[in-house]
């Protein structure tokens, strides 16, 4: 396995876990042939979706991920892997969404991994790139700080508002499967446990008044967020480990 990785200090960790490690860039095109030199799959995992820099989250998601595309293909790799967000598609479908539906992102972070997927679409119709593209869910476990950080922007949201989860371990055996499997370059996946949690739940299971959120506020679409699982169930065998936020909390892996 080889990785490529921003900062030198992270760089330790992983070797010592046998990867072969990169410091780089996907602004730096020197970096990124490095990177995918007589590699058959990339999984591409970066995104800048914290803070405010609008002209940054543009240029890390949407122009990076074309560097690293245009890198791979000529450097002969076979499959691509994407990462994207559930926030592409927005609210209004009065149901789970689906992957075909119509993306209507709403900010600039799933704005630019909506436009992101649209290039590397164009890329398979094209030049054959062997793209497969997951939307995941509102990522948490194994100590990440997400779900902490993220509460306490939500006192204005009404405490019945659902957020689909997918834990790190599911995240990685969705990436498994997206790689491990023949014939579905150019599809797309939703990742996302069974079982989506309201804010109050949330709030209570990590120590915060459940009444924090504004019972006032309109939730104008229950279904907001919530994605259709089926098809990555069907064609990938996909099966959470971790098939809610309680079953995570019980074995201790949050």
């Amino acid at each position: 396995m080889r990785l490529l990785v921003r900062r030198a200090e992270q760089a330790e960790a992983f070797r010592k876990l046998g990867a072969e490690v990169i410091v780089g860039d996907l602004s730096q095109s020197e970096s990124l042939t490095s990177a995918v030199t007589g590699v058959q799959t990339v999984v591409h995992l970066a995104a800048f979706f914290r803070g405010t820099d609008q002209e940054r989250i543009r240029t890390t998601n949407e122009e990076g991920a074309l560097a690293l595309a245009n890198a791979s293909l000529s450097a002969g790799v076979e499959r691509f892997v994407f990462t994207s967000t559930n926030l592409v598609y927005g609210p209004g479908r009065g149901r789970p969404v689906r992957e075909d539906d119509l993306l209507q992102p709403a900010s600039t972070y799933p704005q630019t991994k909506a436009a992101a997927e649209q290039a590397l679409q164009e890329l398979y119709r094209t030049r054959g790139l062997g793209v497969r593209i997951l939307r995941l869910g509102f990522v948490y476990g194994e100590g990440d700080p997400h779900v902490a950080e993220f509460l306490p922007l939500t006192q204005s949201w009404h405490p019945a508002k659902r957020l689909h989860m997918v834990h790190h371990a599911d995240v990685s055996q969705a990436l498994l499967r997206a790689v491990a499997t023949s014939g579905i370059d150019g599809q797309i996946y939703n990742v996302a446990d069974d079982a989506p949690m309201s804010l109050a739940e949330l709030r209570h299971l990590n120590g915060l008044p459940e009444g924090a959120s504004d019972a006032a506020a309109p939730l104008n679409d229950p279904w907001e967020g919530i994605v259709d699982i089926l098809r990555i169930r069907d064609e990938l065998g996909f099966r959470p480990f971790y098939p809610s936020y309680y079953a995570a909390r019980d074995a201790g892996v949050l």
